[in-house]
């Protein structure tokens, strides 16, 4: 069997070397060398592998030395691809890990992408750095491959082998050999697309698909609000018709469902087409945070609270609940409107990293908040933990007259004075 590397030992490359270790040598490799040592010790972070699934992966080992990797005959990347602060694609860490990549690409070796990225990206950015660095020729001395991640973080039910696996390679028989490798480890099966663009096309309109329904029910959200009607309810009324997706109002964070719809816009715009459409929903869903931050001021004014320097709790800081990634959260901007409003907010989350929060938003997480503190207290993330908690616990950390916000709905209807 080819010696498999995995470039990018995140929450998507690390299950993927994992399931790929339980049958043949796979080297999982990282330019963080503190990640590496971790692992070598048993220990992920993220909480996607479990220690004895780690074990059980009797074939993986770990390196973030280059020349750990040089005698494997397959890579696949899995490093991720976000967007800059103007909303583009940034590709460095793509880029970067094909210049790698080159450094230690030999003839007959093949490349497999598995990060997000427009259609084209692959054969149109990866292959000419994997040429430059190789000074191999492609599609003759080196070959391609790309299989769209479908990673879902926290999700215990739904893992990397239990979701079925669209698969491409750069020629026929390459398209082949890939599809093998992963109906190995994929038990869900896999399915074959016709070229690399398709599979990058299928992989970035997964998650624009959910942008949309989100960003619609999210707009309904608003507008049911003005006619005083209770969104969740309208949605479990309208849900008992067999074909009405259970789609729900929120804020739509992480490095998915919020930045993928970008990759698929700027190849549009390249192209010459204004895609009205997807970007309508990802403005709709990128201002949920200040509507969010604003009903909850609304709501504490009418109960007669103070706004300046009011004191508000947050309950949730991660992009989704039971699930560390701060990648991305939408909590920030409820957090950054209410501060501009001039209240104090303190944040809690029993998931994510202080050290992180710090780091990426300056945000420092609040580990055990005080009862009876708070004009308000918005549940924001409801990690199995937060949400075990009834709507008098909730309320235990306001003041008596606070408000509680369950932006969610996960509490039972009428318990919560606000929610999306």
């Amino acid at each position: 069997m080819k010696k498999i590397a995995v470039v990018g030992l995140g929450y998507v490359g690390l299950p993927l070397a994992a399931a790929f270790g339980e049958k043949r040598e796979v080297v999982g490799f990282d330019i963080n060398s503190k990640r590496i040592a971790e692992l070598k010790d048993g220990v992920d972070f993220t909480r996607e592998v479990s220690a004895d699934e780690l074990a059980a992966a009797k074939h993986l080992s770990f390196t973030d030395s280059l020349e750990g990797i040089a005698d494997c005959q397959i890579y696949i990347v899995t490093v991720p691809t976000p967007i800059d602060e103007y909303k583009s694609p940034d590709l460095t860490p793509l880029v970067k890990a094909s210049e790698s990549v080159g450094k230690v690409l030999k003839k007959g070796d093949i490349v497999i992408y598995e990060s997000t990225v427009f259609p084209g990206a692959t054969e149109e950015v990866c292959v000419p750095v994997l040429e430059k660095l190789s000074g191999l020729v492609f599609n003759q001395d080196f070959f391609a491959g790309y299989s769209p991640e479908r990673i879902n973080p926290g999700d215990k039910e739904h893992r990397v082998t239990t979701i079925m696996k669209v698969t491409s390679g750069s020629t026929p028989e390459i398209a082949e050999e890939v599809d093998a490798l992963y109906a190995d480890i994929i038990t869900a099966g896999t399915h074959k697309a016709s070229s690399i663009k398709v599979a990058e096309a299928a992989k970035v309109i997964e998650n624009t698909q959910r942008d949309l329904n989100i960003a619609l029910m999210n707009e309904l959200s608003m507008i049911f609000a003005r006619l005083k009607i209770d969104t969740n309810e309208v949605l479990a009324a309208a849900g008992t018709k067999w074909n009405f997706l259970p789609f729900k109002p929120g804020l739509v964070g992480g490095h998915c469902i919020g930045v993928d719809p970008y990759y698929l816009t700027h190849k549009a715009q390249a192209i010459g087409y204004n895609p009205e459409i997807i970007l309508a929903g990802r403005r709709v869903n990128d201002n949920m945070g200040p509507y969010a931050a604003s009903a909850l001021v609304k709501a504490m004014i009418k109960k007669g609270h103070t706004i300046a320097n009011s004191r508000i709790l947050i309950m949730g800081f991660t992009f989704k609940e039971n699930c560390p990634d701060l990648r991305n959260t939408r909590v920030i901007d409820v957090v950054r409107e209410l501060q501009d409003y001039g209240c104090q907010v303190d944040v809690t989350d029993c998931w994510a990293d202080n050290a992180e929060a710090e780091h990426e938003y300056g945000i420092s997480l609040v580990p055990e908040p005080a009862k009876g503190n708070y004009d308000a207290v918005l549940l924001a993330v409801p990690h199995r933990e937060y949400a075990a908690l009834n709507a008098d616990e909730l309320r235990g950390y306001t003041n008596g007259n606070g408000v509680l916000f369950d932006l969610k709905g996960v509490l039972p209807l009428g318990h919560a004075d606000l929610r999306l």
